[in-house]
């Protein structure tokens, strides 16, 4: 029985509903290498240069080792409390980046539950996310979110501001800025946010300028306009929709507070 006076709040996390059958992740898989192949042969780069991320959001982990099985290692979750019950049943040699807004409370699990968080989106985070790595005596890699087209719905640093807080991030302790990361404005024709791919390039370049140093990864480009990103200097693209099919819905979760 819960003591009188104690206020408990229980988050339980049921379980996934099973993905419909038909979907093949190694058919996917074929066609999106095959649309990378493609954009960097018409930029001459070379396919190497461009790590594909599979974003595993609502994935139970049974589809999510179907695509380790087929040889993909890399994973993106978007929300801590899902990473925290998903990753510990999935081998230990796979990588994981966290993709989706993080709340400062929510540092604390995940500066141990993954190797790289991306959405660095405010000098406010950056901090927190830097006081518990030093706690933890864990050196945390990251990427700046930017808003590049300055949308209100989305998370992100202005890209000027990127460029007045960028050496303060970059003096706080164990973090290691790694790049920067954006999310295009949904667009049926991908053309249409190629300016904003461009834009985090030279972003970037303007902050390795202040830096004196190269940032290696620029994360842009999702399932729609993958090819585009890459075009313009992707280095990292993350994929969901594309590889696994339509997210399943997951079963809710359980709130309550006594």
């Amino acid at each position: 029985m819960r003591e009188k006076n104690c206020a408990l709040r229980c988050l339980v996390f049921v379980g996934w509903i099973l993905h419909p059958r038909g979907v093949s992740i190694a058919a996917n898989l074929t066609k999106i290498q095959s649309r990378i192949e493609s954009a960097c042969a018409r930029v001459g780069r070379d396919p190497v240069g461009v790590t594909l991320m599979a974003v595993s959001k609502n994935q139970p982990p049974e589809r999510v080792m179907e695509a380790v099985g087929l040889g993909l290692t890399l994973f993106g979750e978007s929300r801590v409390q899902e990473a925290r019950i998903k990753i510990p049943q999935l081998p230990n040699r796979l990588r994981w980046h966290m993709i989706g807004h993080l709340q400062s409370n929510k540092c604390r699990d995940a500066v141990p539950l993954f190797e790289m968080i991306e959405s660095v989106d405010s000098l406010a985070l950056a901090q927190e996310v830097a006081r518990i790595a030093d706690k933890r005596g864990k050196q945390m890699p990251i990427l700046l979110e930017v808003n590049i087209a300055g949308e209100s719905s989305k998370f992100g640093w202005n890209p000027e501001r990127v460029l007045e807080q960028f050496l303060e991030v970059n003096q706080l302790p164990r973090l290691e800025i790694h790049g920067l990361m954006t999310i295009a404005p949904y667009a049926t024709d991908p053309e249409r946010v190629r300016s904003v791919f461009r834009r985090l390039r030279e972003l970037r370049e303007r902050c390795e300028e202040l830096l004196g140093a190269p940032l290696p990864v620029l994360s842009m480009g999702m399932s729609g306009d993958l090819d585009v990103a890459i075009e313009e200097g992707a280095t990292l693209v993350r994929v969901g929709t594309s590889l696994f099919g339509e997210r399943p819905r997951v079963v809710r979760e359980l709130d309550e507070t006594a």
